[in-house]
């Protein structure tokens, strides 16, 4: 039996365990690996549906605030 395991998506646990620390346990390299990995999972699921539905997203809600009153 072969496992795979999609890299985003042990990039997203990772993520996640990391910033449920609280905020005085980190340290300055903390903060940057977190960075970093951030980083690492936008680019790994920009090319993606999910990627792309999120971009979608924050472009209409970009507009949505740009747009002058009526």
């Amino acid at each position: 039996m072969l496992v795979t395991i999609n890299v985003a998506v042990l990039l997203a646990i990772i993520i996640i365990l990391r910033l449920r620390r609280r905020t005085q346990a980190r340290s300055r390299f903390d903060e940057k690996l977190t960075v970093a990995i951030v980083l690492v999972f936008g680019v790994l699921i920009a090319p993606t549906a999910f990627g792309q539905g999120i971009l979608d997203v924050v472009v209409q809600v970009v507009q949505g605030v740009s747009q002058p009153g009526r």
